[in-house]
């Protein structure tokens, strides 16, 4: 799992990763200072940081707001990062994962915003169709928590595999009930789900991932995601208690412009899906 961060504005302290976060305080002269300062958010480089970016070199500045932009290749270090002040807010994950994450690490972040949905598919260098998959051929899924019940239940939709009656969400291999090809499974990071293509007969990709590593979705895919009525819409999160920032406020009232659903639409072409 890799956790470098690139920043992506052209200033920032000698510090490095050291961020000077301004603490909430109990004196209004703390809370001015706070409203002074850049807001710090950790995302995802695609599409994350680019619709970030968009902003702050279109928008922000008439907004009143100074943005800086942290790119984060994992999905572990934004969440720790907003928890212990090092970023402010975090844009890169659907709701269940943050549910998922604050369950396991004992964190307190929450969603102030859903902003756009990145369909996850079903990708392969070997086969063109969901029904050529090989009897006993190898299919590999993100092994987080929630992702991976995703991804099998895309499979599912597809009548790939049946699911135990209920299981939800949070349905690993073990919850296959159904496994018409004996399909073997790889469970790996997230990120590394592109990278493995050349070595099974297809994966299931987060719409990130996917971007990240030259795919297009909406016409590589074998199956995608549907966007109606899906859950996974990706966030904009903070801190309990830093809701009502006025500087986190103003990205989320951008983040739901105008100008950022014609941004997304035109960049991305129904690889990422607004969600307002």
């Amino acid at each position: 799992m890799r956790s470098a961060i690139k920043l992506t504005t052209t200033a920032i302290a000698a510090g490095g990763l050291a961020l000077t976060v301004a603490a909430c305080g109990s004196d209004s002269s703390s809370s001015a200072s706070a409203a002074d300062q850049p807001l710090v958010v950790a995302a995802s480089p695609t599409p994350h940081a680019q619709i970030l970016d968009y902003i702050r070199d279109h928008l922000a500045a008439k907004a009143g707001l100074k943005l800086e932009v942290k790119q984060v290749t994992d999905y572990v270090t934004p969440d720790t990062a907003v928890q212990d002040g090092s970023a402010d807010a975090n844009y890169f994950q659907h709701q269940p994962y943050l549910d998922d994450f604050n369950k396991q690490h004992g964190t307190d972040i929450v969603s102030v915003e859903t902003v756009h949905l990145e369909p996850m598919g079903l990708y392969s260098k070997k086969v063109k169709q969901i029904a050529d998959l090989p009897a006993g051929g190898t299919v590999a899924v993100p092994n987080d928590a929630t992702d991976e019940g995703r991804a099998l239940r895309l499979l599912a939709d597809n009548k790939v595999i049946t699911l135990k009656d209920g299981v939800g969400i949070t349905a690993t291999v073990r919850d296959i009930t159904g496994n018409p090809k004996n399909l073997k499974w790889k469970e790996l990071e997230a990120g590394q789900l592109p990278r493995a293509l050349d070595d099974v007969d297809a994966a299931v990709i987060n719409g990130n991932y996917a971007l990240d590593s030259g795919l297009k979705p909406t016409t590589d895919a074998i199956v995608l995601e549907q966007a109606a009525g899906n859950p996974y819409a990706n966030v904009l999160a903070v801190k309990k208690g830093r809701e009502n920032d006025p500087r986190v406020q103003k990205l989320a009232q951008l983040l739901h412009s105008p100008e950022v659903k014609k941004y997304i639409d035109d960049t991305f072409k129904g690889a990422v899906v607004p969600a307002f």
